[in-house]
């Protein structure tokens, strides 16, 4: 009986000796599945932080070509009235319609600063007023800037030999194109200022090409 009794404490103790170990390794089994839970979260915050910045990247990029290029396409606002940029002389001054008048004779055809910046003839008429349209002084063939020959009576460029009429029609070529028209008002103090030219090109009947 000693014998056995022996034996069966000798089991016991066994089957406690082995049971902690089961535990520590079933603790020892969870902690890889644990951490490599944990990293994979890392891992899908990190990729989606990833994707916002390429996103934001592209979107930025996309508008930075997109909106000048829509913007291109869009047709200025409608011309005449009150709004426009005033004319400038030479060096940079603005042009009022009295002063201006007194200094440059009938028929006068003078150069003024215009729209974005280009050469435009402010054209006084027999009556001592200024037209209501100023022209763009860029020829329509390679781009220079046309002269006034007033013994010609007509703009003639040095370059090609295009000519245009007083009021900027193609009288020779190789220019294809008359020369573009910008509405001439002059607001309440009298200063001379230019605005786009919407309207249909009287010298042609269509839709001016510079719009």
């Amino acid at each position: 009986m000693k014998f056995i009794a022996a034996i069966l404490s000798l089991f016991a103790a066994s089957a406690s000796a082995f049971a902690p170990a089961q535990i520590n390794n079933a603790r020892s089994a969870v902690a890889p599945v644990k951490a490599a839970a944990e990293e994979l979260y890392i891992d899908e915050e990190r990729r989606f932080i990833m994707n916002l910045i390429v996103v934001g990247a592209g979107a930025v990029t996309v508008g930075a070509l997109g909106i000048p290029y829509i913007a291109f396409f869009v047709p200025p606002g409608s011309g005449g009235g009150s709004g426009g940029i005033p004319a400038k002389d030479a060096l940079g001054n603005d042009l009022f319609a009295a002063s201006y008048l007194e200094s440059h004779p009938a028929n006068d055809r003078s150069l003024a600063q215009g729209l974005k910046g280009d050469a435009t003839y402010l054209i006084v008429k027999e009556d001592k007023t200024i037209e209501k349209y100023g022209l763009n002084a860029v020829c329509t063939h390679l781009g220079c800037v046309v002269p006034w020959s007033a013994a010609n009576n007509k703009f003639m460029c040095p370059c090609h030999g295009s000519q245009y009429s007083p009021d900027g029609a193609v009288v020779r070529g190789p220019a294809p194109l008359p020369l573009a028209l910008a509405h001439c008002d002059t607001d309440e103090s009298g200063k001379i200022l230019f605005s786009p030219w919407t309207e249909t090109d009287f010298r042609t009947g269509e839709k001016g090409w510079w719009n």
